[in-house]
């Protein structure tokens, strides 16, 4: 497949010379094979020649769940990797969200073998736990070596502070990332929103800050004493944010990610109680939402994440006491952070975190294989059910302003368009 992208401007951190440069870029068998002013189409060559287009290194997420195997009717990971692909993703951590959860080495294979040959990459988490249980340590050393890149047992957190403790040290020998969900289910109890003003207002029932910083706060002391690589997902208060820059100020190997919509909306959206509104963890203040804004910006929140979690209808369109967690996320995380934050910032959050996972990072450059993400950077529109290309529905992002489109992406020698 040869591609030529013309007059696009690079969006590309690593090549300082060429930021915010309009280029033409010839791509021949996968590979970049020319960054000129001006190049000519030759034989059979597709030409990509759109107005304001944008170019960058492919996007990286870290937080993605599908539904395969065993939800296959909220997501499969074919039409899970397709959407990622539209959505400008070319590399995506998957959580362990399936059913059977993946706890061993053949289940990494099973992942990684579904997806092969598709344009995005799949990156398989393995359980940290048997089972997601939280009572025994699943094969941690065998996933790595099958292809896990970090050990998580999804949204579940770990209440056995000493299990956590020995995962931490196991893990040191072979280099694993080791993830603990922030969350004390002693506190938090049957919480379903953020405890405060609206949940009093609702008569819903709350889950305080305190729930999540009171085991952000014990992973990292347990951190401290083990040692280790340790990974905090989808954080959500503003304490939660001091807690890891103090951690990372002591030297401590201590990752964390925010889902693109705890940036965005606060617990007011409850009002009308929609269950689209119902995530984990839950929508804040409007003093959190700054907060983790401000993490974001100062590097102490490493990445942001779409937090895609795919539900069927009958689990969403229920009264909001018994609705599940969870919202779609791949399709609006840029449109959200464009508007939020700009192209340049967005972008650069939206390519960097590989490393972390152990992943080698990329490059635009001639002679590096292909792998970039097209978009566009102007056109404002409000996001609804006709952008969505999931098989699953439940979008929080639904009516929110955005700012900007994905055209495509280009990945393992193929090419995939938004229409």
């Amino acid at each position: 497949m040869n591609t030529l992208l013309k007059s696009v401007t690079i969006v590309n951190g690593n090549t300082k010379n060429l930021h915010l440069k309009k280029r033409d870029i010839l791509i021949k068998n996968g590979v970049i094979d020319a960054i000129e002013t001006n190049i000519e189409p030759t034989g059979k060559t597709k030409v990509i020649d759109i107005k304001n287009l944008h170019v960058s290194i492919g996007w990286f997420d870290s937080g993605v769940s599908f539904g395969e195997p065993g939800y296959e009717e909220r997501e499969t990971i074919e039409n899970g990797l397709l959407t990622a692909a539209k959505s400008g993703f070319t590399d995506i951590i998957l959580n362990t969200s399936s059913h059977p959860t993946p706890d061993s080495s053949s289940d990494i294979v099973y992942l990684k073998n579904a997806a092969k040959e598709q344009l995005t990459n799949l990156h398989p988490l393995g359980n940290l736990t048997v089972k997601g249980e939280g009572e025994i340590l699943a094969e941690l050393y065998d996933m790595q070596n099958a292809g896990a890149k970090g050990f998580y047992d999804f949204k579940h957190p770990m209440s056995n502070a000493n299990l956590l403790k020995i995962a931490l040290q196991y893990a040191q020998n072979f280099g694993g990332l080791v993830f603990s969900f922030p969350l004390d289910k002693s506190i938090s109890g049957k919480g379903i929103v953020n405890e405060g003003i609206t949940s009093t207002k609702l008569g819903l029932k709350g889950i305080p800050a305190l729930a999540e910083e009171l085991q952000v706060a014990r992973d990292l002391f347990i951190l401290e004493y083990t040692g280790g690589k340790l990974f905090i997902p989808t954080i959500s208060t503003a304490n939660s944010v001091k807690l890891i820059a103090d951690a990372k100020k002591k030297g401590l190997q201590i990752f964390c990610s925010v889902a693109a919509h705890n940036l965005l909306i606060t617990d007011d959206a409850l009002e009308d109680f929609d269950t689209q509104y119902k995530v984990m963890p839950p929508l804040r203040t409007a003093a959190d939402v700054k907060a983790l804004q401000k993490g974001v910006k100062n590097g102490t929140i490493d990445l942001v994440t779409s937090d895609h979690t795919p539900l069927n209808v009958e689990l969403k369109h229920v009264e909001f006491d018994n609705a599940d967690f969870g919202s779609i996320g791949l399709e609006s995380i840029f449109g959200i952070l464009n508007n939020l934050l700009g192209f340049e910032e967005s972008v650069l959050l939206l390519t960097k975190g590989r490393s972390i996972f152990g992943m080698e990072e990329i490059n635009l450059e001639v002679g590096q294989e292909a792998n970039l993400t097209l978009f566009t950077t102007e056109e404002s529109f409000e996001f609804s059910e006709q952008h969505i290309i999931s098989s699953s529905k439940n979008a929080i992002a639904i009516g929110e302003k955005m700012k900007g489109k994905v055209v495509g992406t280009i990945a393992n020698n193929q090419l995939v368009l938004n229409n």
